[in-house]
């Protein structure tokens, strides 16, 4: 029989850093093995949402957009941050209408996930919504351009094999949309 691993006490954190869309914490914790305090760096943010939006013609309504990480101009779909007091499947709607101009009928949740558990503490909501028409112009603030790239449904995997889409929670939810019945 297997051992399960042990949690390990959390003592306490400071914040380090605000950075606008995050905070940057060092918490410290105690070792369930050796009792020893240990610091570790974790980041706090608001929830995110993602959106796999599909046209009446089983087109994905894709974004490209530049991102300051990579230094690359990407193709993802669209989606964004929970506003404080949003509920996630309305702010996957508000994200796609504001990147995209389109809107569909009402969000489907796919499923959520965590960035990356060893420094985040937020979690990725998965959202299909199906029948997405544009009804208006691309909505972006100053702080990000996109412009929409439909992507034809059976295209999809070939794009994906041939690296055209590279953000790794972009893939998670193509993937909770892959294993849905639609």
């Amino acid at each position: 029989m297997s051992q399960k691993p042990r949690r390990w006490s959390h003592v306490g954190s400071e914040r380090l850093q605000h950075c606008a869309v995050f905070e940057v914490s060092r918490v410290m914790t105690r070792s369930p093995e050796t009792g020893k305090l240990h610091p570790f760096y974790r980041i706090e943010a608001d929830p995110w949402v993602n959106v796999v939006a599909l046209t009446p013609d089983e087109d994905l309504v894709m974004v490209r957009q530049y991102r300051h990480g990579s230094r690359e101009i990407t193709l993802e779909i669209p989606g964004g941050i929970v506003d404080p007091g949003e509920q996630p499947a309305l702010a996957g709607a508000r994200e796609l209408l504001e990147e995209t101009g389109y809107r569909g009928v009402e969000p489907v949740p796919l499923g959520v996930v965590n960035p990356n558990p060893a420094l985040f503490g937020n979690g990725v909501h998965t959202f299909l919504i199906r029948e997405a028409v544009r009804v208006g112009e691309i909505q972006n603030d100053g702080n990000e351009e996109t412009v929409v790239e439909l992507v034809p449904r059976r295209e999809l995997h070939d794009r994906i094999r041939a690296g055209h889409v590279a953000h790794a929670l972009v893939m998670s939810a193509l993937h909770w949309f892959e294993l849905s019945d639609y």
